[in-house]
C-alpha cells in the first residue's frame, strides 16, 4: 500500500477529526432535546460516541437535568451506567421521565475512571455517566483511555469533573462548563471539535 492509501485510510478513522470538516459530526449526532443548545453544538446535537466533559461547582445540581431528555432517547435496549453519582437516584422521577429502570446500573466506587473504562470496553452500554471529585489534574492517559475505549464501543461516555479542570488540556471532543440558574442551568462550551464555543441558558423543567 502506498503512503498516500494509508494516509486516506488513516483519516477515515472515526477518531480522527480535520479542522474545517464538520461533514461526520452531523452525522453522528444525538439531539439533546434542548433546541438552543443544540444549535451551539457541532452538528446539532451531543456526539453519538466518544467522550464529553461537564464542569461543575456543585455536582448534582444540574446535569441529569442536561442530559435526561438525550438519555432517554437512547436508552434503548442497552444498559444507562451511573458511576459515583452525588446524590442517590431518585428512581420513580427518572421512571416518570421515561428511563427504563431494568437498564439501569448504579455503580458506588472511589475508582471512577478505571470503572468507566470497564464498562465501556464490556460495550453494553449506551451510556456511562461518571462523577470525579477529584480536583487535582487528570492524568491525559486516562482520559486518552476513555475517549478510545467510547469510540471502540460506540458509547457516549460523559465524565463529570470539577470546574477548575477547565483550564487543563483533554483529549474530550466536547467541553461544557454547567452553572445552576435560576431558571434552570446556563451552559459554557469551551471546547467544541467542529463548532463555535458560546452559552444559553436551558429551562431543565421542559418536556
Amino acid at each position: 500500500m502506498c503512503a498516500d492509501s494509508r494516509l486516506d485510510a488513516l483519516l477515515e478513522h472515526p477518531g480522527i477529526w480535520r479542522a474545517g470538516n464538520s461533514e461526520g459530526v452531523r452525522s453522528c449526532v444525538i439531539p439533546t432535546g434542548f433546541a438552543a443548545l443544540d444549535q451551539c453544538l457541532p452538528g446539532g446535537g451531543w456526539p453519538e460516541r466518544g467522550l464529553i466533559e461537564l464542569l461543575l461547582d456543585k455536582p448534582g445540581a444540574c446535569e441529569l437535568g442536561v442530559l435526561l431528555p438525550a438519555l432517554v432517547e437512547q436508552q434503548g435496549d442497552r444498559w444507562l451506567m451511573l458511576v459515583a453519582p452525588p446524590h442517590e437516584p431518585y428512581a420513580p422521577a427518572l421512571a416518570a421521565r421515561g428511563i427504563d429502570l431494568e437498564r439501569l446500573l448504579v455503580i458506588r466506587t472511589a475508582e471512577v475512571l478505571w470503572t468507566m473504562e470497564q464498562a465501556l470496553n464490556a460495550a453494553v452500554c449506551r451510556v456511562v455517566l461518571g462523577w470525579s471529585s477529584e480536583k487535582r489534574p487528570a492524568r491525559r492517559q486516562w482520559l486518552r483511555r476513555l475517549q478510545l475505549a467510547a469510540m471502540q464501543a460506540e458509547c457516549l461516555a460523559v465524565l463529570c469533573r470539577p470546574r477548575c479542570a477547565a483550564g487543563e488540556s483533554s483529549p474530550a471532543l466536547l467541553r461544557l462548563e454547567l452553572e445552576p440558574a435560576t431558571e434552570g442551568c446556563i451552559v459554557r462550551i469551551i471546547k467544541s471539535r467542529g463548532g463555535p464555543l458560546g452559552s444559553v441558558c436551558l429551562h431543565l423543567d421542559q418536556e
